[in-house]
């Protein structure tokens, strides 16, 4: 007799299983009705507002992360975006109708938005509730079926995911695997018709690989090293509050969109230096380690990862706030750097954790320089009054998403698309960019069986190819006259 391990095991044979299973479940079309589509959506909307205690739990036991953020960047972000699903689907589903050309006369055109089929959502550790349904509920909204595998390093929510969709959704189309490497694998030995990964780099290349082996499109969001740029001649007070908001009230760092560094003027530094201590120990008391406001660390190892970065030889002198560690209950205080090597770990590495080096430069222009030099980032922020430099910023620096006079409140704008850019990350979701992202735009002409001209077939005239030239270049002068031409030939 089986164990009972040895029942449960999810390898590429019950992955292509469930693959095939859900395939027959979506060729007969269930999925694509916007009845279906609605009601899968309402079904989230209810499994949060009923079990959003049971969520806080979960995180909290995966994370230590505060309620206050979980309510906030998780379950009311989620909810937000069911309620714009439920209340703008049924205008998303429909065909938007297009002009024709004179090649095509008479007809009409439109592009029908159609579900891709079945997708693959992969989702992180560090906000493992709203990264994981967020997307799904966009693939579900384009009436795809879908099968979620949540992160391993998030047990608690990875398991509490599995059991509310197996209670409160179709299971014929929306399926959670559970598991960590060896079943993740599994699943990318399938052949998806889209994969969407948010995660790292190395995972990242991972993922788009096995997808390459079936041609299969992927949605990456990868994360980076984001900066923030720092004027001069700001409100600084309310800017290091919105610093310290998006990095260290984020997760404790481990956020894709967090500074991963600040660049401001030799000048400006310590007067920044001084606001950002200022506003930390308001925040979070002259013990951070004690703080409850603070999550921790989410393992061991990711522990190990920031402290090696901090005892770098070049780094290690370099600390003029925090530093502070507690390794038993993996809390690493808030810690700033101040003129760290350019060549150090720490600034080519995505730190996802609450260590925030300060590089200085001579003029704060010199800024876009130092961010280009690098990989593309997920993020960039700016601080600044001056007009002709937010221009410039905008203009010159390229990054998934941009804010001016604050951080990651992007995130919360439903009609901005999330994404990155080269390594940061490919394609976008968020809001109606969901939606876009898991349907396939389908070109649909419409023709009578009248008006057919001679023009288009052969034998082919020099007289038609005077025609068919000004057809397509849509002059009705220009086609007048050839069909003159074309008549005396």
């Amino acid at each position: 007799m089986a164990s009972e391990e040895e029942k449960t095991i999810f390898d590429v044979e019950a992955a292509s299983t469930l693959v095939n299973e859900l395939k027959s479940a979506y060729t007969a079309g269930k999925s694509r009705s916007y009845e279906w589509r609605i009601s899968q959506v309402q079904c989230i909307l209810k499994m949060v507002e009923h079990h959003e205690q049971d969520i806080l739990d979960a995180v909290f036991s995966d994370l230590s992360k505060p309620a206050f953020e979980v309510s906030f960047f998780e379950v009311a972000m989620l909810k937000n975006t069911c309620t714009m699903v439920i209340k703008k689907l049924k205008h998303w589903m429909m065909p938007e109708k297009v002009k024709t050309s004179m090649t095509s006369f008479p007809s009409s055109a439109e592009i029908v938005p159609e579900p891709l089929g079945v997708v693959l959502v992969i989702s992180p550790w560090n906000y493992p509730f709203l990264l994981s349904l967020d997307p799904v509920v966009g693939a579900i909204a384009a009436g795809n079926a879908v099968v979620l595998k949540p992160s391993e390093i998030a047990p608690a929510t990875s398991a509490l995911l599995a059991k509310l969709i197996r209670e409160y959704m179709d299971n014929s189309l929306i399926r959670v695997v559970e598991g960590a490497v060896a079943e993740t694998s599994a699943l990318l030995e399938q052949k998806w018709d889209k994969i969407c990964y948010t995660g790292n780099g190395r995972v990242g290349r991972i993922v788009m690989a096995a997808a390459a082996k079936h041609l299969t499109p992927v949605l990456l969001e990868l994360g980076g090293k984001s900066p923030v740029v720092v004027d001069s001649g700001i409100n600084l007070q309310v800017a290091t509050r919105r610093i310290i908001a998006g990095k260290w009230a984020c997760n404790n760092g481990q956020t894709c969109v967090a500074a991963d560094y600040i660049i401001t003027t030799k000048d400006y530094a310590p007067k920044l230096l001084d606001s950002l201590k200022h506003e930390l120990e308001k925040f979070y008391g002259k013990n951070p380690l004690e703080s409850k406001d603070l999550s921790r660390i989410v393992n061991a190892n990711h522990f190990a990862r920031l402290t090696k970065l901090l005892d770098e030889d070049k780094v290690s002198g370099k600390i003029v706030h925090g530093g502070e560690r507690d390794k038993p209950n993996l809390k690493i205080a808030p810690t700033i750097l101040l003129d760290v090597p350019r060549d150090s770990t720490i600034m080519n590495e995505e730190i996802f954790g609450p260590l925030l080096p300060i590089i200085t430069v001579e003029k704060v222009e010199d800024s876009v320089d130092i961010i280009n030099s690098g990989t593309k980032p997920l993020a960039a922020y700016l601080f600044t009054n001056n007009k002709k430099l937010k221009e410039h910023f905008v203009m010159a620096v390229s990054a998934g998403g941009m804010v001016v006079n604050d951080t990651v409140i992007h995130l919360a704008v439903d009609n901005l698309p999330f994404g990155g850019v080269q390594e940061s990350g490919m394609g976008a979701y968020h809001g109606k960019f969901s939606f876009d992202a898991f349907s396939h735009k389908k070109a649909v002409l419409y023709r009578g069986f009248g008006g057919d001209v001679p023009v288009r077939y052969p034998p082919y005239t020099k007289g038609k190819l005077r025609l068919m030239k000004a057809l397509i270049s849509g002059s009705i002068l220009g086609a007048i006259f050839a069909l003159i031409g074309w008549s005396k030939d």
